[in-house]
């Protein structure tokens, strides 16, 4: 155990993903990371269904936890952050703490036919102003429905119904067998349930109606940087500590990457991509082919609003690279491999694998290769799946800015293949704006943890905050635009005939 301090240096972020746990502390100085993670159980029982173990989240939860705070001191722990799968979704009965069952998890699929009767018997419009969302599995509403319907679950006042946040909150401040025990959500994790008004921030008795969810079963809304509860040895850690910050996972990395200002966008390069960009405090219309969604809202209520895009394949196409053309042999190869040529000889690839996403939301869409001719190579296959990344990226914000009149100020960047200087020098001049790569990548956590020390005065302020982000490296875009724009049109040609491929 290290030495413990007098006054508190640290927040210990948990940051509860989809496939296992991470807890670590960010300090407010130079001092090491310290963390500790736990995988969990992921459960199939059928095709499109996926499943967790909430009880097996909570001892991951523990465990991480506390191994941070052995290595850390008790007293340099100045507030607890969470940041978690969003959409996630469990009931458990708040007099005995014991959930009703598994975790229905934000990739199932089970409910589409159930979402297209509601769509079929007219209900998008209203899901789509209410809500920012569209009626799709995806988000919790329907998933509730379902637990409601086809488990045997009593309908009571001992009824709890909430996503992962709320099942950690809950535990964290004592459970069932707490004295100050929270039942609580925050506005992120509202905001994705399809049963939020995202206006007035409060659950919407129409929707909740409409889908078959009890409001009285629902946790209370509250804002993510603001003091929720404290922890209660009840839960099987260390009490007395504050729990004070609270983001979905993608809102979290926004406020992790300091993008605290209207215009400013983060991309994650991840198997997909999420581009969010701070629209500022007016919520904005429904906007075709985006989500729109709650950033944050701080202790004193400001509350910022995103646009959400979803891409659905960037560094699975490296992935495919790799395992289904054996063009590399790891994934490190693909930068070096697409910068050995000055461009691709006209070859493009969409990676519409499962269908395309935002902005396009084709189901039926299918990969495509076009512009091959003899001289195409290796490194011209992998500079196009390269280059595939900065389009679909540019096509996201583009429609984003259009919809909503907020110019983007420049792009912060993470995720695995961000560390190509080649992909942030391509997505820089295709957007026309500088790309910035963070010393940190586990924005995340990082959010949830100054979200948190915000509440509790660790940090001051979102200046502070800014200041706290550390670059890595920039990228500034080429001054002339033609280039840029005249590739960007082939590939918009490429992008139609992939589209509608598939019956």
């Amino acid at each position: 155990m290290s030495e413990q301090n007098s006054t508190p240096n640290c927040v210990i972020a948990i940051d509860a993903g989809t496939t296992g746990v991470r807890s670590r502390a960010v300090f407010t100085d130079d001092s090491p990371t310290v963390a500790s993670y736990r995988e969990f159980t992921q459960h199939y029982p059928e095709p499109g269904w996926v499943e967790h173990d909430a009880e097996e989240i909570w001892v991951a939860v523990v465990a991480t936890l506390t191994d941070v705070i052995d290595q850390v001191g008790r007293e340099s722990v100045g507030a607890i952050g969470i940041t978690n799968q969003r959409e996630t979704v469990l009931a458990w009965n708040r007099a005995t703490g014991k959930p009703y069952g598994t975790a229905i998890v934000w990739q199932d699929r089970r409910t589409a036919h159930r979402c297209d009767e509601l769509e079929a018997a007219g209900h998008l419009p209203l899901v789509r102003e209410r809500t920012g969302l569209v009626l799709d599995p995806y988000f919790s509403g329907t998933k509730f429905g379902w637990l409601l319907e086809n488990r045997d679950i009593p309908v009571d006042d001992d009824l709890a119904l909430g996503t992962i946040d709320a099942w950690l909150i809950w535990n964290l401040t004592g459970g069932a067998t707490g004295s100050d025990t929270v039942f609580a959500t925050d506005v992120t994790n509202a905001s994705r349930t399809m049963l939020c008004d995202i206006r007035t921030r409060t659950w919407d008795p129409d929707l909740c109606e409409l889908l078959g969810v009890p409001i009285g079963a629902l946790p209370s809304i509250v804002p993510s940087s603001g003091r929720i509860g404290i922890t209660s040895e009840a839960g099987g850690i260390p009490a007395g500590m504050p729990v004070s910050g609270v983001a979905g996972d993608q809102q979290a990395a926004l406020f992790g990457q300091a993008c605290v200002e209207p215009g400013m966008a983060k991309n994650t390069y991840g198997t997909g991509s999420f581009v969010l960009l701070n629209v500022g405090e007016t919520c904005p219309p429904p906007t075709d082919g985006m989500l729109t969604t709650v950033a944050w809202t701080l202790a004193d209520g400001t509350t910022h609003y995103a646009l959400e895009g979803a891409i659905f394949v960037t560094g699975a196409a490296i992935q495919w690279l790799r395992d289904g053309l054996d063009i590399i042999d790891d994934a490190a190869e693909t930068g070096p491999l697409a910068a050995s040529v000055p461009d691709t000889g006209g070859v493009y690839v969409v990676p519409a694998f499962a269908g395309l996403g935002s902005p396009y939301w084709d189901p039926y869409a299918r990969g495509t290769i076009v512009g091959i001719t003899r001289g195409t190579g290796r490194a011209e296959i992998a500079r196009a799946v390269v280059e595939s990344m900065a389009y679909q990226v540019r096509d996201v914000i583009d429609a984003m800015v259009a919809a909503s009149g907020t110019p983007i100020v420049d792009l912060r960047v993470d995720g695995g293949a961000s560390v190509m200087d080649l992909l942030c020098q391509l997505q820089a001049d295709q957007l026309g704006v500088t790309v910035q790569r963070p010393v940190d990548q586990e924005t995340t956590a990082l959010g949830a943890a100054f979200l948190a020390g915000l509440a509790e005065g660790i940090w001051a302020s979102t200046d502070d905050i800014g200041a706290q982000w550390t670059l890595d490296a920039q990228f500034e875009p080429d001054q002339d635009r033609a280039p840029a724009d005249a590739l960007h049109a082939q590939w918009l040609r490429a992008v139609e005939r992939s589209r509608g491929w598939a019956d």
